[in-house]
């Protein structure tokens, strides 16, 4: 992997792509006036990092489309509940001010953000993923991303994000000592409507679900472990959580209350 920077880098982001490349073991070239596509040649595994002012762009394969850090849809959740509106997994979960919230798949930490903006200063939300690449892209997103709202940009910075494995995380955590304990894993029957999810799957750990993690979320979490999955899927069932549909949509919530 090549980790680059604009033609002319600032001293910022010279220092940040320089960083990448040490984080993730990988080469740090000058950009030059070479092209995405030259560089991405040269590249051993076909995998390209574009340090720029505004964000970090990932780039695998022969595609021109890079993945980068985005809130989307969360940060239309977060507004809504900023004008007192609810949100399902907040209310499903019972997350209030001042909860402590682990988030094991991060992934784009969409969902970190709406339970960070919901627990508030007091609260805290911690984020795991396994997957390095999409860790340093999100974590520098999370730390430099502006919407425009600073009470949503704090939150956004609240959120502590660590590269690791959430079995292995959870597993040496002291019994209730966090609220709210989440899952959202790729899920295993893709909805292939939802095209922002596809850069990710290409980066995202797959593995399904452990009942050994769950058990330790349980044991984890004072209030309650939650699952996001399909509507149709069987991991609901399989893991003992109890399906709670959203409306129309095409996912669910399985929750286990504690």
């Amino acid at each position: 992997m090549i980790v680059t920077t604009t033609a002319q880098p600032s001293e910022r982001i010279a220092r940040q792509a320089s960083h990448l490349s040490r984080e993730l073991s990988a080469t740090l070239k000058p950009r030059g006036n070479l092209t995405v596509r030259k560089l991405m040649a040269m590249s051993e595994d076909g995998r390209l990092i574009v340090v720029t002012e505004q964000e970090v762009r990932y780039y695998e394969g022969q595609t021109d489309s890079p993945f980068y850090f985005h809130p989307s849809m969360a940060f239309v959740r977060v507004k809504r509940l900023r004008r007192g509106d609810t949100d399902p997994l907040i209310e499903l979960s019972g997350c209030e001010a001042g909860d402590r919230v682990i988030d094991c798949t991060a992934g784009l930490a969409a969902d970190s953000l709406v339970f960070s903006y919901a627990a508030g200063p007091q609260g805290s939300v911690t984020a795991i993923e396994s997957e390095p690449v999409l860790c340093a892209i999100v974590r520098l997103g999370l730390a430099g991303y502006e919407t425009g709202l600073p009470d949503v940009n704090a939150a956004m910075r609240r959120i502590e994000l660590r590269c690791m494995n959430h079995g292995d995380y959870l597993s040496s955590l002291p019994d209730k000592s966090a609220d709210i304990v989440y899952f959202d894993p790729m899920f295993r029957q893709p909805i292939r409507e939802s095209s922002a999810m596809e850069p990710l799957r290409a980066m995202a750990n797959m593995d399904a679900l452990s009942e050994e993690v769950v058990e330790h979320a349980k044991r984890v979490a004072r209030k309650s472990v939650v699952l996001k999955e399909h509507q149709a899927s069987g991991e609901f069932a399989r893991l003992g959580f109890e399906r709670k549909h959203v409306n129309s949509s095409k996912i669910a919530y399985g929750v286990i209350e504690l």
